[in-house]
């Protein structure tokens, strides 16, 4: 209002009685102005509004990609951490030993871990070469995966409703270790990650020491010692071929099999695994 006023007064001095023509003009063309200004100013206040959204749903992203790149990052160290850490620490208690027992106390049973760590040179060689000829016999050529025995047990599972495995001593030590029970894809990819840090920074040696002491092989019952004290009433060191055999004969399914009331289809295993071991002879790690 402050515009249009003082040009009345300027236009009107200069032109008298001609000055109202040139007043609507002039009133005119400043109302024109304020209406191009006016939509600019909308315009604007629109552009920045989306301007604003756009900036907003970028730094949603961005914070998405910041938090997934962070816990990447968290489970990449903290992984290779563990993995070092359990190769010079025996690992106090795994994941399925947990759920066992609270499956024990569910069925009214009392909690139970019973397991006695001993050192790889204090297993004896029969207990070391029935796992191998039970579980994985090419252990020491592979580097965590048998790739063979992987295709092989994926064409089984074509025709079969039992799922059969094809995991290596290393990706079943992975497993007890640092994971969960049970079968996913996402478990099987951790499982893989975990197998190509043990190989790298553990070695056959301390991969096969680690997996005859957390493996299950009972109720409640886990590692190749107890399994012996539990079975047979003697160290692991002391284990025969074929007491050695028996108890790695139960390793798939050690809840439901027992060393030493073994089924017609366990002993079939059991004579199977002890020529394996035969045909292997003494281990070199």
């Amino acid at each position: 209002m402050w515009e249009l006023f003082t040009l009345q007064i300027k236009v009107s001095c200069a032109r008298g009685r001609f000055g109202s023509v040139y007043l609507v003009d002039i009133e005119l063309s400043i109302k024109k102005m304020k209406i191009v200004r006016n939509k600019k100013a909308a315009a604007n206040r629109r552009s920045g509004i989306r301007n604003s959204k756009g900036i907003f749903k970028g730094g949603v992203f961005r914070l998405i990609f910041y938090v997934f790149k962070l816990l990447f990052i968290i489970f990449v160290a903290g992984s290779i951490f563990f993995v070092l850490l359990f190769r010079f620490v025996n690992p106090p208690v795994t994941l399925l030993m947990i759920e066992r027992g609270f499956e024990r106390q569910a069925a009214g049973k009392a909690w139970k871990i019973d397991k006695q760590w001993k050192s790889f040179d204090e297993i004896g060689g029969p207990m070391k070469r029935a796992a191998v000829a039970a579980e994985d016999q090419s252990f020491l050529e592979n580097h965590g995966f048998d790739f063979k025995a992987i295709e092989k047990a994926i064409k089984k599972n074509e025709h079969s409703k039992k799922l059969i495995g094809g995991s290596t001593i290393t990706q079943q030590t992975a497993k007890n270790v640092f994971l969960w029970p049970g079968r996913s894809i996402v478990r099987k990819a951790f499982e893989a990650w975990f197998t190509l840090l043990m190989e790298v920074f553990w070695g056959k040696k301390r991969i096969m020491e680690v997996y005859l002491n957390v493996i299950e092989t009972g109720d409640g019952i886990y590692g190749v010692e107890a399994a012996s004290q539990a079975y047979f009433h003697k160290p692991a060191s002391q284990l025969t071929n074929h007491e050695a055999a028996a108890i790695a004969v139960i390793f798939p399914s050690p809840l439901k099999w027992s060393a030493t009331k073994p089924t017609e289809y366990l002993r079939h295993r059991q004579y199977l695994i002890m020529r394996n071991m035969r045909r292997l002879g003494p281990l070199e790690f």
